[in-house]
């Protein structure tokens, strides 16, 4: 049996683009021989010292209750789970488009836990502290790989880690897998650091 490359990325489930790139990875995971693990980060804990504008910080503010939930869950079971709950949550805040419906996020949250075989009382972490310790650990063991500089996505193989990559929409089939090789190779080098272009399309989910 082929040994598979563990590839872990943090996420917080409110970016579209970390969600782009967590879907690419279940494309890569059909045709090349990986294992993505799934770890939490906040754009709330990245963004909270720095000068944002208003309206964003409301945002990554109620974005912190999912975060927590996603953390209750990855404290108490393992990636394969966590992974699960991301694509429930996920689906419904950006393919169905609810991330915009903020006053029923709870409910959101709750239809995703079930749909991922947890139990909606995870749900109570969304207004609670209880978990911001292993929240903020998470987020700076995926943060401290590339630097305060980025955001979610970051993606790390082995000992290399990159914020990205930022795609959209996210290939599939072959063409997932030879961006996967693209990406491998670069981060094989020990001295490559950045490649980057302005974006020029929004997220576009199936």
């Amino acid at each position: 049996m082929t040994e598979r490359t563990p590839v872990d990325l943090w996420f917080d489930p409110f970016c579209p683009f970390a969600w782009m790139t967590s879907r690419w990875l279940l494309e890569v995971e059909k045709v090349r021989p990986i294992e993505p693990r799934w770890h939490i980060m906040s754009l709330y804990v990245l963004n909270e010292d720095k000068d944002v504008p208003d309206e964003y910080r409301e945002m990554i503010g109620r974005a912190l209750g999912p975060v927590r939930v996603v953390t209750a869950v990855q404290d108490k079971h393992d990636s394969e789970t966590v992974g699960r709950l991301y694509t429930e949550l996920g689906v419904r805040l950006h393919n169905e488009g609810r991330v915009k419906q903020l006053d029923t996020l709870r409910e959101t949250v709750e239809e995703a836990l079930e749909a991922a075989g947890l139990d909606r009382a995870f749900a109570d972490a969304m207004d609670s502290d209880a978990y911001d310790e292993v929240l903020r650990a998470s987020h700076a063991d995926g943060i401290d790989r590339v630097g305060q500089e980025v955001g979610t996505p970051v993606i790390a193989i082995g000992d290399v880690a990159f914020f990205g990559p930022v795609i959209s929409p996210a290939p599939k089939g072959e063409e997932a897998g030879r961006l996967w090789d693209g990406v491998r190779l670069v981060a094989g080098f020990d001295g490559f650091f950045e490649l980057k272009r302005s974006r020029t399309r929004p997220p576009i989910f199936d």
